[in-house]
């Protein structure tokens, strides 16, 4: 027999709680109670015993306060009970059968969030990574990064809030340390080769690795999938499973539940609807005939009202009916009028009421499979091979199924095969659905007599038929009972169950058919059925009562599952299970919850309670979900609502509420999410003709739902012809004074949350959220939805919030700073000093963190965040202030804290000689004066001393006074320069005055040098003994490195200034060609005493005469030495002395040469004039001989010095050149030669000169 329940298959659900049951006394009920005497037992405890130890009287004698609080205790722990157990019976239903709502698969996805345990053990990773305890290879860049973000964020205690308020996720620990490396990663250099998205891209995937640690990435990658799914989808029993936990409902309890009420049953839950959906509109004629309506805003709401609620249960009939009949989908019921029939229509009595044969056509598929092979030369004729399966349709409910067996004919002219037997089928849906043996009527051709076929032959009804017997079907939503004849599609007759009530009855004598009977009445006319056992008049009975929408439920008249009663278990034999699961869940106390009629329960205040309910659990969950509920808890919240009937504006309103407590607890919650609800209650109390600009402004950076990509969008649907977002067009005072309230609350909630932005929002997460909740503010600033609150108005709020905000951060990073220093130590100056520097590094800190991370949220307000930088910086400026005020008259050490500030400042273009800067710069402006003034001070007197006792020893580039003064000057302009002054007229007084210093300073350097070189230039010998000293050299070097300097120390950019640098650069090039004509003026000198020294050989002299006479006698008997030639020798000597000194001493090339070229043209012209004045007179042998040796030894040697062929060539050098060949020509002739001395050049002297 076939159950029209689908529940019969689940007998296998039986709990194991079962054995654990306790029966009531006899003298007590026979009915359980669900009550315990704690939440750790699973023990059922009697209704009797729970009733019995409840006082009907406070009475002082029966019990202490204390037990009596015990007792009020567990009564409310009780009556909660009960009520989540009666709630739950509601939740199973929406989750069982839900026809209004669908789990939203457009909602973001949550990321699970990071706990305390994990927030530590991330620190511990990266500390080991910057202990270089683990493998992973970086550079200093990337480690530098690391650091801050360790310190800064890590490390941070507002990151430790966030994790205690679950907001904190992975996703935004990676998102904070790439924005962290963005700005790092630009400043970079650029490397050929090597793109910055390459560096940025493997510096994040070395933060992953070590984030992960020795995590495997498999296994986590496995379970961000399957929380993922979770987030996404859940099947029916995860959202039973789900609510189990949200209610506190143990797993048997579930299990009475589910099966008592027939949730595996479709019909059974449909039928369920529409008794709901008919009560509440009864409720509504109730309403409108009492009069006890609700207190509106308007009278005129009240006829609305009744509309709203006719027309809401009149589209969950449309969603009801809107519901496929089958998967295929093939077979639809017109929608009809509902019909009223007295009795068994005839076919031929039909009106535009009732039924027509054509609307209850069926349509049954029929698989008919061979199973038995005889032979292979036997054909199946069904289009059937042996061991196949035949699918056939047919819109007979008695059918008539022929097979027939043929053999192959194998004669040639043999034109069909042999029928060798037949066998016909008359199955139905309650036939066997295994295959059988079926003798077949065998024809004379056959040779076996008995020939037996095994065939499985399965008939499957449609999903419109409820019952099969006796020809009777139960179609959806348009409910009849019909006949039908064998081979016939269209049913003999016809009963619409419009308006009847079906009940069970006593048996009927006389009538045959059947030994059960029930029957069906309406308007005093009654049909009565018949069936052939107890059971199949149980399903019946259940089938018709699903159909009927009657409000009483048929009971049967005996109860013949009773557990634990002599023959019970023979006696269940005779029910079906649905019966034995419903008498379980009521011998359990449960059927109190099943049979309760929803239409009498407040569903306001039910919703509000699994709503807070589901939104602790929610929070408590393993996602940072912000307040917003998963896509299941979304599907069961939006079903129960539509079915329940529970007004769009309580919801959001109870939500908002339930919201704003956890807010005010520390948790954090989405802005976005709490603009959506306010937005919808606020359209719905004030009216918006205009949802989609309402509803613009949630602005979802961040929240539940996506719009393209990071953007959510609302899901709650208007009606076309809606003026309200939940399509009421009633308002009743209730809501317009929950909702001022709830306006009210979160205002105060917004103006705290914008006043602790650091700390609510940290490092700019959630993403968006700040934005959001400026957004939000502006919105609840609005007196209505239609006029715009005044920008003023909202500038001003935010800038109070702002204002106070300031306040909190100062303390905070003083706080702070106060923690890491001793408070003690700060008496004195210097201490005062360091901990104003690290508060000035703590302030800049939370300035560059507001930009990085608040500037975009308030891009819209930025001159706020102006002011609100202002104020910050004012409160530092205070104790800046008192700090300096301390300091000694004769202390520098202050100007750090002006280099700190001043570079932070002039870098903001909107701090940037703001009123805090300016207030700086007057500060340090008579400091940075008197400083300056002291510096020239010391360094005139540095420089006056320094000379005074200068040794002219060389260091580095010059003297060791000429280093001191340029180092000093190049650091005072170094340390002006540094301070980046702001303030274009000072800044430009400063450089002016720099550039002058140091002009003035050298030019002092320059003149002292030179008067030391004169003085000991005048000191040195003037024969050929005659040594350049290293001091000369020295002071060249010091002219060479004040040149450099000057161009450095001394160059301007502004016109006529340009005065100091050039009269500077002038007087050191006069000096220079002073010091080499000096120089020069001293090689002529010398070169004087040799020529003095040949002058006693000059022709016609006594002593001249008196020498040759010695010289020719001598040389006759012994080797007299050439006499001259040690002057010669020594004077060259001399000359290549100096060349070298000069050449390897002298920093500077081009002094170097001038001075080569002006001393060897002043050696020319000198011999040239000396050669002059003697052009009447033959030189003696010995002159010829010293001038031929120094002109070519000097000639020589200035031309390997680098001097150019043009002053080597010159006028003055032909003039002694030829002399000296014609004296040359004139000695030999009349001497008899020079013995090897002559002007022409040989390989010989070439050899003496190496």
């Amino acid at each position: 027999m076939l159950d029209p329940s689908s529940s019969e298959e689940e007998s296998d659900g039986i709990v194991e709680e079962e054995s654990r049951e306790v029966m009531a006394p006899q003298s007590g009920s026979s009915r359980i109670s669900p009550s315990r005497t704690s939440e750790s037992s699973d023990r059922l405890q009697p209704a009797s015993r729970g009733s019995s130890a409840r006082p009907s009287s406070p009475s002082p004698s029966a019990a202490s306060e204390q037990e009596k609080e015990d007792v009020e205790k567990l009564q409310k722990e009780e009556e909660e009970r009960k009520k989540k157990l009666q709630l739950y019976v509601f939740v199973m239903r929406c989750i069982a059968y839900p026809f209004n709502a669908k789990q939203p698969t457009d909602m973001a996805r949550r990321q699970l969030k990071i706990t305390k345990q994990q927030l530590q053990t991330t620190k511990d990773r990266f500390e080991s990574f910057l202990k270089g305890d683990t493998q992973i290879v970086a550079d200093e860049a990337f480690i530098n990064a690391v650091q801050s973000y360790f310190e800064v964020f890590l490390k941070s205690d507002r990151v430790a809030k966030m994790v205690q308020t679950g907001g904190l996720s992975a996703l935004d620990c990676r998102e904070v340390f790439k924005r962290h490396i963005e700005k790092r990663v630009r400043s970079l250099p650029e490397i050929d080769g090597l793109s910055k998205e390459t560096v940025l891209s493997s510096w994040m995937a070395k933060f992953d690795t070590i984030y992960r640690g020795d995590e495997d990435p498999r296994k986590a990658q496995q379970r961000m999938t399957a929380s993922a799914a979770s987030e996404l989808i859940l099947s029916k029993d995860q959202l039973y499973e789900m609510f189990q936990q949200i209610l506190g409902i143990k797993k048997f309890e579930h299990q009475l539940l589910y099966q008592a009420c027939q949730l595996d049953n479709l019909d059974e839950q449909a039928a369920q609807i529409r008794r709901e959906l008919d009560g509440r509109l009864q409720m509504a004629d109730q309403i409108a005939r009492a009069g006890k309506f609700p207190k509106f805003v308007s009278k005129e709401m009240e006829a609305m009202y009744i509309e709203e609620l006719k027309s809401s249960v009149n589209q969950l009939m449309a969603n009801l009916e809107s519901m496929p009949v089958s998967k295929g989908g093939e077979f639809k019921l017109q929608k009809l009028k509902r019909g009223h029939n007295t009795s068994i229509i005839d076919m031929g009595q039909e009106d535009e009421n009732q039924l027509s044969k054509s609307d209850v056509v069926l349509s049954f598929t029929l698989e008919v499979r061979t199973v038995l092979k005889l032979n292979r030369s036997l054909v199946f004729m069904c289009v059937l091979s042996w061991g196949t399966q035949g699918d056939f349709t047919t819109t007979h409910p008695l059918p008539a199924v022929k097979v027939k067996l043929f053999t192959e004919s194998t004669g040639v002219l043999a034109l069909e095969d042999k029928e060798l037997g037949r066998v016909v089928l008359h199955p139905t849906p309650n036939s066997p659905k295994q295959a059988e043996l079926h003798k077949m009527t065998v024809t004379k051709a056959c040779p076996d007599q008995d020939l037996k076929i095994k065939l499985a032959v399965r008939m499957d009804k449609p999903q419109n038929m409820k019952a099969y017997n006796l020809m009777g079907c139960i179609c959806q939503y348009t409910f009849a009972v019909c006949s039908y004849r064998e081979k016939k599609s269209e049913p003999q007759e016809l009963l619409q169950l419009d308006g009847y009530t079906v009940d069970y009855t006593d048996p009927q004598p006389g009538l045959d058919g059947g030994r059960a009977f029930f029957n069906a009445v309406k308007e005093g006319d009654t049909v009565i059925f018949a069936s052939d056992d107890e059971q199949d008049r149980i399903l019946w009975v259940q089938a018709m009562y699903r159909a009927t929408g009657q409000s009483h439920k048929p009971v049967p008249p005996t109860q013949v599952q009773k557990l634990n009663s002599k023959g019970g278990a023979a006696a269940q034999m005779d029910a079906p299970i649905s019966q034995f699961y419903a008498d379980r869940a009521q011998k359990h106390g449960m059927d109190e919850f099943i049979s309760a009629n929803p239409c009498s329960f407040d569903h306001a205040l039910l919703f509000k309670m699994v709503q807070r309910l589901t939104l602790d659990h929610r929070l408590n969950d393993n996602f940072a979900c912000l307040g917003w509920f998963s896509p299941g808890q979304v599907f069961v919240l939006d079903e129960y609502c539509a079915r329940n009937g529970v007004r769009g504006c309580h919801r959001h309103l109870c939500y908002l509420g339930d919201l704003l407590e956890r807010a005010d607890a520390g948790l954090m919650i989405d802005p976005t999410l709490l603009h959506y609800s306010f937005a919808f209650c606020a359209s719905h109390v004030h009216g918006n003709s205009q949802r989609g600009s309402e509803l613009q402004g949630a602005g979802s950076k961040s929240g539940g739902k996506k719009e393209s990509k990071k953007k959510r969008k609302c899901k709650t649907q208007l009606a076309p012809e809606s003026t309200r977002p939940d399509g009421l067009g009633t308002v009743t005072v209730e809501e317009k004074e929950r909702f001022e309230e709830i306006k009210e609350r979160l205002r105060v909630l917004l103006e705290n949350q914008i006043t602790n932005f650091r700390y609510c929002f940290p490092f700019g997460r959630p993403e968006g959220a700040l934005k959001a909740t400026l957004s939000l503010l502006e919105r609840v600033l609005m007196k209505d939805i239609v006029t715009p609150v005044p920008q003023e108005e909202v500038k001003a709020v935010i800038r109070k919030c702002l204002e106070q905000a300031a306040q909190i951060n100062y303390q905070h990073i003083t706080d702070y700073a106060r923690e890491e220093e001793n408070v003690a130590n700060l008496a004195t100056p210097a201490k005062k000093l360091e901990h104003v520097i690290r508060l000035a590094e703590l302030v800049i800190e939370v300035l560059h963190q507001n930009q990085d991370h608040h500037a975009e949220a308030f891009a819209w307000w930025s001159d706020l965040m102006v002011e609100h930088a202002e104020n910050f910086l004012s409160l530092y400026g205070v104790e800046m202030d008192a700090a300096l005020e301390i300091q000694s008259p004769e202390s520098w050490d202050s100007f750090p804290l002006f280099q700190l500030l001043n570079d932070f400042l002039r870098a903001d273009y909107h701090l940037c000689n703001g009123k805090f800067h300016k207030h700086l710069q007057d500060l340090y402006a008579p400091l940075v004066v008197r400083y300056v003034d002291l510096m020239e001070s010391s360094i005139t007197q540095s420089i006056h001393r320094g000379f005074e006792r200068e040794s002219w020893e060389p260091v580095n580039n010059g003297s060791g006074t000429s280093e001191d003064l340029f180092w000093k000057l190049d650091a005072l302009q170094t340390f002006i320069r540094d301070l980046h002054w702001p303030e274009e007229e000072f800044a430009k007084h400063l450089d002016n005055r720099m550039k002058l210093m140091s002009s003035d300073m050298i030019e002092t350097s320059v003149k002292r040098t030179k008067t030391a070189f004169e003085s000991k230039l005048a000191k040195s010998s003037r024969s050929t003994d005659f040594r350049i000293p290293l001091s000369l050299c020295t002071m060249f070097n010091v002219m060479v490195d004040a040149k450099d300097q000057s161009a450095k120390l001394c160059a301007m950019e502004m016109g006529q200034e340009k005065q100091y640098h050039s009269q500077i650069d002038e007087l050191i090039e006069e000096s220079v060609k002073d010091m080499i004509s000096l120089l020069v003026a001293k090689f002529m000198v010398i070169l004087e005493s040799v020529l003095a020294k040949i002058s006693r050989y000059d022709e016609g002299t006594l002593f001249s005469s008196f020498l040759s006479f010695t010289v020719k006698a001598a040389s006759k008997y012994v080797d007299v030495p050439k006499p001259g030639m040690d002057v010669a020798d020594g004077y060259v000597t001399f000359v290549r002395h100096s060349q070298d000194i000069l050449r390897d001493k002298v920093n500077e090339e081009v002094y170097i040469e001038r001075l080569f070229d002006q001393w060897f043209t002043a050696t020319m012209n000198l011999l040239a004039t000396w050669l002059t004045e003697r052009m009447e007179q033959q030189l003696h042998v010995y002159q010829l001989k010293i001038l031929i040796r120094i002109v070519k030894k000097k000639y020589r040697d200035f031309r390997l010095q680098g001097v150019l062929d043009s002053t080597l060539n010159s006028k003055a050098y032909d003039t002694v050149r030829n002399r000296l060949i014609l004296e040359e020509a004139t000695a030999s002739v009349r001497e008899g030669g020079m013995q090897g001395i002559s002007m022409k050049d040989s390989d010989e002297e070439d050899e003496e000169d190496d």
